[in-house]
């Protein structure tokens, strides 16, 4: 469930100016040439140019009519529309992976202003959580949003049975470095100028996992970086920025992940500064993510007691964060809203939208009232297991999932009630990448003054 990736689906995204922040010590080294997808800063897709139909001129010659085709000139290239992205779609399916790259043709009349793509600077994020493994390559494009050229996204429960054993399994291994060798041929295959590979809750929390770091580093040839808490809020804060609207006084923006859950309040009823996450006023990670809540608690067979004991559970690790009222003062105001990056909130726009197949188009960026999550809660907790599996945008591989993300929601949902809920289907890649590329200065002299 978590694995609705977030932008792998899109030919472009596009990340806020508002999110950029450097990205500071822990860019990874591989032994590799290097891999390719196109994304914006922003969290935002756009397809590439598309060639307009030519028009017809009449000229004489020799006393005939004649036509000649006037020089054609490719549609104009817009950029895409906040939330929406143009890369290849990776597969919303936890357990397929997606990597069709991007052919970027530049315009004629484009070619003077700016190199063609294969010339621009390529950046790559990876993210290894405790559910997925998901890596973005792109390049930057107009001031704070960049293109992905190459995406990848797998599900591969690295921390299954990390809950009970403190350890990460050895098929659980297995299937992430496999998945990672994926993304270090997809790596080798590409010149990366920046690139930052991170490691989350699994293998923070678990015995081995600076064990099975190095074995990734050996095997897959990818140096890893286990970050720390703080760091992933950041994160997933800078990937999300251009869902913060300019009128907005106050956002509480959750990760809801595998094995941890990242909550940041955001305060920008002041000046607004371009980075979004300078205005983070308190931050908390819970230690509990769908992966471990269901492997407490139970993910086939959810009753409604059940269900209730795991939103106390979670309840109970909110009740101790200090910060929790540093926005209380913003509550009441139609300014402040709740904003989601996780599978659990994409899933539920997607069952709300009555999606046949996930689209991340229309899900990334959509705004949903209190009465709509409401709803769509109390449906997926009446729904058993078989009748989660059968919906499309859930499917087998989250059906055991997504009532602890569920939980986890509602919550976060009884301590900051609000009246809206703005999905994300974006965060830590996204973030990754908006912070390489503010660091390395790539917006800075494209007119529009620096990053």
């Amino acid at each position: 469930m978590e694995d609705h990736d977030t932008g792998a689906g899109a030919p472009e995204v596009g990340v806020s100016s508002a999110s950029r922040r450097s990205a500071g010590p822990g860019n990874a080294s591989w032994q590799q040439r290097r891999p390719t997808e196109l994304r914006s800063a922003d969290g935002q897709a756009g397809d590439a140019p598309h060639k307009g139909k030519p028009k017809k001129r009449r000229k004489r010659r020799r006393g005939r009519k004649v036509f000649a085709r006037d020089e054609v000139r490719p549609a104009e290239n817009r950029s895409p529309a906040p939330g929406k992205t143009g890369a290849p779609a990776e597969a919303h399916r936890p357990s397929e992976s997606v990597a069709s790259p991007v052919a970027v043709v530049p315009r004629p009349e484009q070619s003077a202003r700016r190199p063609p793509v294969q010339e621009l600077p390529v950046f790559a994020a990876l993210d290894l959580g405790t559910n997925n493994c998901r890596l973005l390559v792109a390049v930057p494009t107009r001031h704070g949003q960049f293109r992905v050229i190459d995406a990848f996204s797998r599900i591969v429960r690295l921390g299954e049975g990390l809950t009970a054993n403190g350890r990460l399994g050895q098929p659980a291994m297995d299937r992430a470095v496999e998945a990672l060798k994926i993304c270090g041929d997809k790596l080798r295959n590409r010149k990366i100028r920046k690139a930052r590979l991170i490691a989350t809750e699994a293998c923070r929390t678990a015995e081995n996992g600076v064990e099975f770091i190095d074995r990734v580093e050996r095997e897959a040839g990818l140096k890893l970086e286990i970050i720390d808490r703080e760091t992933e809020a950041r994160l997933a804060v800078s990937g999300c920025g251009s869902l913060v609207e300019r009128d907005t006084q106050g956002v509480v923006l959750f990760d809801i992940g595998g094995g941890s859950s990242e909550i940041a309040l955001i305060d920008l009823a002041g000046r607004r500064s371009p980075r979004l996450a300078n205005h983070i006023v308190s931050w908390t990670s819970l230690p509990v993510g769908v992966v471990s809540l269901a492997e407490r608690f139970g993910g086939r067979t959810v009753t409604r007691e059940i269900f209730a004991a795991m939103v106390d559970d979670v309840a109970g690790r909110l009740a101790s964060f200090d910060g929790r009222d540093r926005l209380s003062h913003l509550k009441a105001s139609p300014n402040f809203h709740l904003l989601g990056t996780s599978g659990t909130v994409t899933t539920l726009a997607g069952v709300h939208l009555e999606l046949e197949r996930y689209d991340r188009r229309r899900v990334d960026g959509l705004w949903m009232d209190r009465d709509s999550v409401d709803r769509m809660v109390e449906r997926l907790v009446g729904w058993d297991f078989q009748q989660r599996c059968a919906n499309p945008c859930i499917g087998a591989d989250r059906a055991d999932l997504v009532l602890a993300g569920c939980a986890i929601l509602e919550a976060i949902r009884a301590v900051w009630p609000s009246e809206r809920l703005r999905v994300a289907d974006r965060g830590l890649r996204e973030g990754i990448l908006s912070e390489l590329m503010a660091d390395d200065g790539v917006w800075r002299n494209d007119g529009r003054g620096r990053a």
